[in-house]
This record gives C-alpha cells, structure tokens and sequence, in this order.
C-alpha cells in the first residue's frame, strides 16, 4: 500500500521504515551481522592508514556495498521464501543471481583494498 504523506513526514516514515528493516535484517541474517562485524574492524583501518582522500572514499564505499548488495540479497530471499516453499526453478535462479551479486561485490571490496594498501 502506497503511503499517503508528503514532505517531511514522508521523509520520517520512510527512514522508519528503513531502520524497521535493517533491524529484521541483521536479527535475522547471519550474514549481515557478519558484515557489520568485519565493517567494525575494516572502517578504522580505513580511516587510519596513510592513503589519499579519494583512497580512503573507496575503502569505506567498498564496505557499504557489500553490505548493500547483502540487504538487497535478503530482500529476494525473503520475497521469493514468501511466495512459497517449494522448489520452483526461477525461484532458485533468483536466489542464486542475487547471491552472485554478493560474491561479485565481496571481490569488489577485496579488489579495492588489495589495489589500495599494497
């Protein structure tokens, strides 16, 4: 159902519902709590060594993608687990694009850092 505010209240709702969503996110995918942990780690290393602006911009983009493409990955599980259960094949060819998409994300970031720091 499409949302009848306007202006700043939209603006409210909208990051509303965006947090209500990250939080069902991270409560329920091992994977994302995965990624915040390695964020943890990974964003004062980012900020701490000797690199460029524009370096440094890449590092933490690199992370925030991951972890994007990770919450977009969630949503088609879960819309595709919402459909049904049983095994159809475009429902498992969904899944796997979208996993795909993670794995060619996570070697993105892993690029971006190798190319950066050595």
């Amino acid at each position: 159902m499409k949302s009848e505010a306007k202006g700043l209240s939209r603006l409210w709702f909208a990051s509303k519902y965006s947090w209500q969503g990250l939080k069902a996110g991270l409560y329920t995918e091992a994977a994302l709590r995965q990624e915040v942990v390695a964020m943890l780690v990974l964003l004062p290393v980012a900020m701490l060594v000797n690199v460029s602006a524009a370096e440094r911009a890449l590092l933490v983009f690199s992370l925030l993608f991951v972890f994007i493409i990770e919450l977009l990955n969630t949503a088609v599980e879960v819309v595709v687990d919402r459909i049904g259960a049983e095994h159809h094949l475009l429902s498992g060819k969904a899944k796997d694009i979208a996993s795909a998409a993670v794995l060619f994300s996570l070697l993105s970031a892993a690029s971006v850092w190798g190319i950066i720091l050595c």
